[in-house]
């Protein structure tokens, strides 16, 4: 069975990031694909320290054992598509999403390249702009971790403040319904 996990990087669980998140999920659960959704808000995921002991020891984890990041490297390693999604916090994404990256990305490169060949794709959600700087910033992880970005309709963003606004842009959230189709699609051919 094919395994999706999105990681929703907002710092407000359920929210319009998870709104955008679920409506690309839909698509790969009708096609039969086991999906999980993992919220790091109230996780406190910490940074990179850059003390190389990834590195070293080659152990498939970061040498931080307190926050869930070892878990969600655990999950991307099993996962055939790994999706990415935060809201704009100041034309980037959020302290949560970065700290993912950085240490997922870290210990996935100095294990192997753990993610290599799989399927990536990232979701942006602002208020009214900045989300094409979030969306690139999450696009890169994939690119340096060999990933196979997929894209949609248009650039994999949404527009919306209040929670669950996001639902109201109609645009945005065809474009993730059609990005799940992509990834859906994309998946049969390389594990058809």
């Amino acid at each position: 069975m094919l395994k999706i996990v999105a990681f929703n990087g907002s710092a407000r669980k359920g929210g319009n990031t998870r709104v955008m998140l679920e409506a690309v999920l839909k698509p790969l659960q009708e096609a039969g694909a086991q999906t999980e959704l993992i919220e790091l808000a109230g996780t406190n995921p910490k940074g990179c320290r850059a003390c190389f002991v990834c590195i070293k020891k080659k152990d498939g984890s970061c040498a931080i054992k307190d926050d869930i990041v070892n878990q969600c490297v655990d999950k991307m390693a099993g996962a055939d598509a790994i999706i990415l999604g935060s809201p704009t916090y100041f034309a980037d994404v959020t302290t949560e999403m970065k700290a993912l990256i950085d240490r997922c990305g870290m210990v996935g490169r100095a294990n192997g390249n753990l993610y290599r060949r799989k399927i990536g794709a990232a979701v942006a959600v602002a208020r009214r702009a900045g989300e094409i700087h979030a969306f690139d910033t999450m696009n890169h992880f994939f690119q340096i971790n060999h990933m196979i970005v997929v894209g949609s309709s248009y650039w994999n963003i949404g527009l919306g403040r209040e929670k669950g606004e996001v639902a109201s842009d109609q645009e945005g959230m065809k474009t993730m319904a059609d990005l799940g189709d992509n990834i859906a699609w994309l998946l049969g051919k390389i594990k058809g």
